[in-house]
């Protein structure tokens, strides 16, 4: 399993991720985590990142996720 963080969005609090595994690419934003001050937590969010990419691991093998649909020339 491959990912990529993207940069935080700081209205809307998540970073966006590229995952892909086994030739299936998959995009979504994850939550980003913050300490008990509410400063951004880098580490914690590459944790959680690597909780989701678990998940969408699972789901690309069993073939829930398949990949993002390219855009198509119009």
């Amino acid at each position: 399993m491959r990912h990529e963080i993207g940069k935080l969005d700081k209205a809307r609090r998540t970073v966006p991720v590229f995952f892909e595994h086994n030739g299936v690419t998959h995009t979504r934003d994850v939550n980003a985590c913050y300490d008990a001050k509410g400063k951004y937590d880098d580490d914690a969010t590459v944790a959680r990142v690597h909780e989701v990419a678990a998940g969408v691991k699972k789901k690309i093998e069993l073939g829930v996720i398949v990949s993002d649909p390219t855009p198509s020339a119009s």
